[in-house]
């Protein structure tokens, strides 16, 4: 396969993850949370190499598209542990850090949570056992293999 095709199959990977996500928040109703979030801007940008790479398909592009897939990849290894419980996550979205101020005791003790706070360590989502970090962080991997072969392969 040529670098071109490589770098268009890893950009819409990024962008079938990046629709899988808007599908899950808009038509199923998930509201992501901030980790979540963040795991998006690293495909928009793979997204957008992959854009540059059709007129270009430049090995520093291919590069680049390596890194954001890496980038999404360890966001989702770090959004995993959280989930898990094998250490703590960002307090605006774990527990009682910034994000919860100015809720009372009762909304504090609620088990139902608080409708504009998205946790961050509680699992919405599974498949086979794994959370949709688990599955971004996987796919990113294979992705990021893609635009290394892609970095590698002949023009």
């Amino acid at each position: 396969m040529t670098r071109r095709t490589l770098m268009l199959i890893a950009a819409a990977g990024s962008a079938g993850l990046l629709i899988g996500a808007f599908l899950f928040q808009y038509v199923g109703g998930l509201a992501p949370c901030k980790m979540c979030l963040w795991q998006r801007w690293p495909h928009a940008v793979a997204i957008a190499l992959g854009a540059m790479a059709a007129i270009v398909p430049a090995p520093l592009l291919a590069w680049l598209g390596a890194l954001a897939a890496l980038t999404t990849a360890g966001i989702g290894g770090y959004h995993t542990g959280v989930e898990r419980g094998w250490w703590e996550g960002p307090s605006g979205c774990t527990g009682g850090g910034p994000g919860v101020t100015g809720l009372s005791g009762d909304q504090l003790l609620s088990t139902e949570g608080h409708a504009g706070i998205v946790m961050c360590d509680e699992v919405v989502w599974s498949l086979a056992g794994l959370s949709m970090a688990s599955w971004n962080m996987i796919i990113a991997l294979a992705l990021a293999g893609v635009w290394i072969a892609a970095a590698r392969a002949k023009a």
